[in-house]
């Protein structure tokens, strides 16, 4: 995830070493502070929306639950009633909805990983904020009080040249184009298929004999049930 690598990146900034090398340390160590309140900001969306996602998957889950004790009844009663092609065609509905539930909850896992994943570096960028705020303001005191000494420097050596530090700024852009660039990350999604192919025919033996099984199961238990009633 691009905005997790881009949290990543922040955290490991070492703040006094860019400064050092910055042209204008003040406004960097701004946009610095200003980049990290942005990317806390969207890191808490980010942690919002996987925590929502993550109870309609569950939410979805249950309902295919639901959906498959419903058919197994349908099918116990249909057995009862001697009409197999009907209990059969439950238990295909029943199996298709155990398999959606079953789908549904591994999508529930690998969200409830991602939603973790998401607060913790939540939690680490913002203190990473507040330790920045105060170096930033000790820093930037520190600054002011150099400054203030070279202006009294300047005046007693006027003719003294600036050092130039107009490289050493390049630099800094392009390394920060250069992380920007490697932080780039897909997300891939996986192309299912739906034509019949070799491997979905043998597929629908194994279910056809998956539902005769269960069929089989239900005729079996069949006097059991009515004999406990």
């Amino acid at each position: 995830m691009a905005l997790l690598e881009r949290v990543s990146t922040l955290l490991r900034a070492n703040l006094n070493d860019l400064l050092a090398r910055a042209e204008d340390p003040e406004k960097l160590a701004r946009q610095l502070l200003l980049d990290m309140e942005n990317q806390l900001l969207q890191v808490k969306t980010q942690v919002a929306i996987a925590i929502a996602d993550q109870h309609l998957l569950l939410k979805k889950q249950q309902t295919q639950q639901q959906e498959q004790s419903q058919w197994l009844r349908k099918a116990e009663l249909a057995v009862a009633k001697q009409q197999d092609d009907l209990a059969r065609a439950a238990l295909e509905r029943a199996l298709s909805h155990q398999r959606m539930a079953e789908g549904l909850a591994q999508q529930h896992a690998d969200q409830t990983a991602e939603a973790d994943t998401l607060r913790a570096a939540y939690t680490r960028l913002q203190t990473k904020l507040l330790e920045t705020r105060d170096k930033v303001e000790l820093l930037t005191l520190q600054l002011r009080r150099n400054r203030a000494a070279q202006k009294v420097a300047a005046s007693s050596a006027p003719n003294q040249p600036a050092l130039n530090s107009s490289a050493r700024l390049a630099a800094l852009t392009a390394t920060t184009q250069d992380l920007e660039a490697r932080n780039q990350v897909t997300r891939t999604l996986t192309a299912i298929t739906t034509a019949e192919t070799l491997e979905d025919r043998f597929q629908s033996l194994e279910r056809n004999d998956e539902i005769e099984s269960l069929l089989l199961e239900l005729k079996a238990a069949q006097p059991r049930l009515q004999s406990t009633q």
